[in-house]
């Protein structure tokens, strides 16, 4: 029952999941119901993307699994994702979408290629960044918020040690490089938006 517990938090705790979410969320307070649509549909067809690129290495022998649980299979994803986050980012920028959005995916880029760095020293849980990334985005809307998304990332922690699959360290630097993340989000938005 716990095992089944930890394992649906980590699900929904997933940076596919999250990071989505918190930014749909703002959008929708900050830009509008429309533009929050619109995003909504590029986050699912992003998604869509990994997903099928994902499921292709499986059948093609190269994964195991969509999770990409290995080592080779997570460095492969994280390159993939890298790319195609900056790509987005790029392409959202020159369509003319607001100019956070595109802040909001460089940086996420930016957490995939610091756990690539890192992957020697540390298996930085990408969940951990991710939670905590959110829960700073979600403190935009309200503090409250940004507590609630605080907590669940507590909880997202206890489950990836209960699945064993990260140790302490990691999930302190996925916490310290998604807070990074945050901040940066926080500091720069506003100044980019006035530009």
């Amino acid at each position: 029952m716990v095992h089944a517990f930890a394992r649906a938090v980590s699900i929904l705790g997933h940076p596919m999941l999250v990071l989505p979410v918190a930014a749909l969320l703002l959008a929708t307070r900050t830009l509008g119901v429309r533009e929050a649509a619109w995003m909504a549909l590029g986050f699912a067809g992003f998604a869509a993307l990994v997903m099928g690129w994902s499921g292709w290495q499986v059948r093609r022998g190269r994964w195991q699994h969509v999770d990409a649980s290995r080592h080779e299979e997570r460095r492969t994803l994280n390159r993939f994702l890298l790319v195609a986050l900056a790509l987005a980012a790029v392409l959202g920028w020159v369509a003319g979408q607001p100019v956070q959005l595109a802040l909001g995916l460089i940086l996420a880029a930016a957490l995939i290629a610091v756990a690539m760095v890192g992957a020697r020293w540390c298996k930085l849980s990408l969940h951990m960044a991710f939670v905590i990334y959110a829960a700073i985005l979600l403190s935009q809307l309200h503090p409250g918020w940004g507590i609630a998304g605080l907590a669940f990332a507590a909880l997202v922690a206890w489950s990836r040690l209960k699945l064993r699959r990260h140790v302490p360290r990691d999930l302190v630097a996925g916490a310290l490089a998604g807070a990074t993340a945050g901040g940066l989000f926080v500091w720069l938005a506003p100044k980019l938006a006035g530009a």
